[in-house]
């Protein structure tokens, strides 16, 4: 019995020693649900302290100190997976892909804590939605701008306008950025009275962006923002990023160079975490005389309690910047002229020349924008959070441009073109000296002083309605100025998230914002003259002021700084304060969730202008103008099973008009004609998702109706802006997006969007001159047949289709087609002031080629650290179009108003068929970049 008792217990202890002392490894890929690789994963031994992380390429490799158990995955923004493990001792089990399911459409840990962040989350929030990763961004990118990587999201049209540095413009189904909801960690960054977003302020985003995402339609936000078309959230860093840092060169053609560093602490013990980055970047820029200079910086400081209550975010973002523009819109003729009939020069700018032997443009932009937030998280209980956000930001900056003429000719007018055709600013200096002639009212004239000095002012040197009246004079001249918008803009975002039940969550919460613009204009450059001359200020008539005093056209990083300026032509500063309130029901249990949400804001107008009136007028200040609004709108997600989902949405917005159209012409009279504009939104999808193939496919239609719309120039001046009142619009379509592994090394993507976009029913435009803002005489109310007229500036019909291959392990190739077709011109009131117009302009369809190739070199003890290179060609084939238009005249069009002259047509004045009279801009041609980066 002992002896029994002997091997029982020495068989016991043979099978605990083999169990402890067994070993082998276990190794695998780990994937999202696209098939793309997770670096970073965390992957650890069930109920051990054993642990490791994947590398550049999803890879692990663990040791296991038994035979079986489970193996815990955990990555930020998706779901956790658990798996069992068999191994031999010394062996190694190869687990192969293991894929993780998103949570949250692969956005960073801040979209987990933070309910302020309203991010669609796939097979759930009923909207159709396009997630761009910041691997993506960070490739793909380049040296390139911001809103160019939504290129081939469906619906989503995006320019580079007069193709200056952030120059570029999006449009979302149909509607311009104006009527776009731009979102950063939750904060809302339309401009409060114009509701524009200038990308050039916010250049810095792409290097620290975690994650974008297009919500098209009327998104999930719960504010009462601006989302017409769609929302653009942006997600950046949060400060708790994982430990390490990179540093990258990139460098292009148009000699353009960008450096940049970051680091991470990581989250250390103490829960304090940080994050930085710096960058600069600089170039000639590829249209001629756009020269750019911008810095960006990115500090995120964070603390976290121990019991995980309470998450605090500090952070401070900005990207100063100046560039040269191109604002001058040239007709096809121009580029023509300036190139060749079958090459027109694309890259001509008819603001750009030379002045003292080197390049100058007196078209420039300088801007600097910081932006500081703070996010508290507050973890009341299991059932309860509290979000809340605090944001202040300070914009100082302006934009430069030309003020006065000669006898009636502007800067750019052929009589101060060079034979290239850049603006000859010697010429334009030595006239304002007196050293000079001009050519005007058939001889060369020389310039007379003014009470002994060459006096500049706004005056064209020409008064008069038409050639037969026109009276002209020697004492004009020509300077830059700057038209100052300023702003100091502060707001709270507060959010209470309380789960009711385990199916049922309410939000409620408040938007508070409050918003002052300053603007004015100041002299920059009299170019030769001795003193400008200013008759602006009501108070001051007649005598007005003669001034000496300029100010240099550079970026104040000092935005606490009150600078003090002689301020002409105009000074007006307007205030707007936004008081809204925001709820959302959800209820999401199984395969269902529902939701409906209601906001109600209340936002006031002021305005203040000590030129146009006397300080004595009671509209030198005015009151606020309150305006109420707000939005309703619902939702359904429905997964019919673990691959296929369907949604609808819908929503209702009055929306308050923006600033401009309350005070319209920048005078304090109420616009008596003033309504908020109604949107109507309806949406229907479906969505497949499967290991192989992913896809959606949505259909939408939208009403916009009392739109308020501030449109281009009168063709014949482009010294003048228009407004057009009782816009009524219809936009519906079709949108198609989807993705495939074809296998382990080959990927594809693509997607189609078909719109129908048009205006329903007529307008009346009035027009006005930019300079003081003074009506256009004969442009006054003018009735304008809109009805059926394709709604311009964006493609209606887009399609992509792309591929990347890994050629070797971490040598990736790939290439992407993209395709525009259904684009028309933007409106123009003289082409619409018959009931038989002949509607909007389409122009030339056209489909560029995207390539690029990526390497990626491992390097340190671990094989944790990487060195990357990549190298990314845009439109690889050269292929010249025309990106916009802001005329539409046709090709059976006079040529002049002789109709004896003939058409465009029968001049064979078209190009491409379009009529060479037409203001356009078109696209780059082949364009660069290369990147290398160090990742630690």
């Amino acid at each position: 019995m002992k002896t029994m008792k002997n091997w029982l217990l020495t068989g016991l202890l043979f099978m605990i020693v083999s169990t402890v002392f067994s070993q082998g490894k276990v190794s695998g890929t780990i994937t999202d649900d696209a098939g793309a690789t997770l670096p970073g994963a965390n992957v650890a031994v069930k109920g051990s302290t054993n642990g490791t992380s994947t590398d550049f390429d999803g890879k692990f490799t663990i040791d296991v100190k038994t035979s079986t158990g489970e193996l815990v995955i955990t990555y930020l923004g998706y779901d956790s997976k658990t798996l069992k493990f068999s191994v031999l001792n010394g062996a190694t089990t190869n687990l192969g892909a293991i894929v993780l399911e998103s949570n949250s459409n692969e956005l960073s840990e801040i979209v987990v804590k933070s309910t302020v962040v309203d991010i669609a989350k796939d097979r759930k929030t009923p909207v159709a939605v396009s997630t761009i990763k910041a691997a993506e961004i960070q490739e793909k990118l380049g040296t390139q701008e911001f809103p160019e990587i939504l290129r081939n999201t469906p619906s989503v049209y995006v320019t580079k306008s007069g193709g200056g540095f952030g120059d570029s413009r999006i449009n979302i189904r149909g509607f311009d950025q104006k009527n776009i909801a731009v979102m950063i960690n939750g904060m809302p960054v339309n401009d409060m009275e114009n509701g524009s977003v200038f990308w050039s302020n916010w250049a810095g985003l792409s290097d620290v962006t975690s994650a974008m995402q297009v919500q098209r339609g009327l998104g999930s936000s719960k504010l009462a923002t601006p989302s017409v078309g769609g929302t653009i959230n942006i997600v950046t860093r949060s400060s708790d990023k994982k430990e390490g840092g990179s540093f990258s060169s990139g460098f292009g053609n148009g000699r353009n160079f960008k450096v940049q560093g970051s680091y991470n602490t990581g989250k250390l013990a103490n829960g304090l975490s940080a994050s930085v980055l710096l960058s600069q970047t600089m170039g000639d820029g590829y249209i001629n005389g756009t020269q750019f200079e911008g810095t960006n910086y990115f500090i995120a400081l964070g603390y976290a309690t121990k019991n995980n209550k309470h998450d605090f975010q500090f952070t401070l973002t900005g990207a100063p910047q100046s560039h040269s523009q191109r604002s001058t819109v040239s007709t096809i003729a121009t580029y023509q002229k300036y190139g060749s009939l079958s090459d027109p020069n694309i890259r001509y700018n008819a603001d750009a020349g030379y002045l003292n032997g080197e390049e100058y443009n007196i078209r420039k932009n300088y801007y600097h924008k910081p932006v500081a937030s703070f996010n508290w998280d507050y973890k009341i209980n299991e059932t309860t959070k509290l979000s809340t956000v605090l944001y202040a930001s300070m914009g100082r900056g302006a934009g430069a441009g030309a003020t006065g003429g000669v006898g009636g000719l502007i800067y750019n007018s052929p009589a101060f073109l060079l034979p290239n055709g850049m603006v000859d600013y010697d010429k334009i200096q030595a006239w304002n000296s007196g050293q000079g002639t001009v050519n005007f009212n058939g001889a060369n004239q020389t310039r007379t002083q003014i009470g002994g000095v060459y006096q500049n002012s706004s005056s064209t040197g020409r008064t008069g309605t038409s050639a037969a009246n026109y009276v002209y004079n020697t004492t004009s001249g020509i300077s830059q100025t700057s038209s100052i918008n300023s702003h100091d803009w502060f707001g709270a975002v507060i959010n209470l998230n309380k789960k009711l039940t385990e199916s049922l969550t309410l939000d409620f919460g408040l938007d508070a914002r409050t918003y002052t613009g300053y603007h004015f204009t100041v002299v920059n450059d009299l170019l030769g003259g001795g003193e400008f001359y200013d008759n602006n200020i009501a108070s001051l008539k007649p005598a007005g002021r003669h001034l000496t005093s300029t100010y240099p056209t550079e970026v104040q990083w000092n935005v606490f700084d009150k600078k003090s300026y002689d301020k002409i032509s105009f000074n007006s500063t307007g205030k707007v304060k936004w008081l809204g309130l925001f709820t959302q029901l959800e209820y999401s249990k199984d395969n269902l969730t529902v939701f409906v949400q209601g906001a109600a804001s209340q936002q006031g107008f002021k305005r203040e202008d000590d030129f146009v009136y006397l300080p004595t007028d009671k509209l030198a200040s005015t009151s606020y103008k309150n305006i109420f609004g707000g939005n309703v709108k619902g939702g359904a997600n429905y997964n019919i099973n673990e691959k296929n989902n369907v949604y609808v949405n819908a929503g209702y917005y009055s929306r308050q008009p923006f600033f401009n159209s309350v005070y319209p012409n920048n005078r304090s009279i109420v616009n008596p004609n003033l309504t908020n504009e109604k949107i109507t939104g309806f949406e229907a999808g479906y969505g497949f998702r499967s290991r192989l193939f992913n896809a959606t496919v949505n259909v939408y239609n939208t009403t916009w109706n009392d739109r308020y719309l501030k449109g281009n120039a009168l063709p014949s001046d482009n010294t003048t802006y228009t407004e057009y009142l009782g816009l009524n619009e219809v936009h519906s379509g079709i949108e198609i997006e989807a993705n495939s592994n074809i296998t382990e090394k080959l990927k594809v993507n693509a997607m189609f969007s078909y719109g129908i976009w048009e205006y329903k029913g007529n307008a009346t435009v009035n027009a006005y001159f930019q300079a003081d803002n003074s009506p256009v005489t004969g442009f006054t109310d003018v009735p304008v047949y809109m009805d059926k007229v394709k709604v311009g500036d964006a493609a209606q019909m887009t399609a992509s289709l792309g591929a990347s291959y890994e050629v070797l392990t971490r040598v990736t190739i790939d290439a992407n087609y993209n395709f525009n077709d259904k684009l028309y011109a933007g409106i123009s009131p003289t082409n619409f002031s018959s009931p038989t117009n002949k509607g909007a302009l389409e122009l030339p369809s056209y489909g560029l080629v995207d390539a690029g190739f990526s390497y990626k070199m491992l390097t340190g003890k671990n094989k944790d650290k990487s060195v990357n290179f990549r190298l990314n060609v845009n439109n690889l084939f050269d292929k010249i179009y025309i990106a916009e238009s802001r005329t539409n005249i046709f090709a059976s069009d006079n040529v002049t108003s002789n109709a004896a002259a003939g058409t465009y047509a029968s001049n064979n004045r078209l190009y491409k068929g379009i009529a060479d009279g037409n203001q356009v801009f078109f696209g780059f041609g082949r364009t660069w970049n290369f990147t290398l980066r160090y990742d630690f």
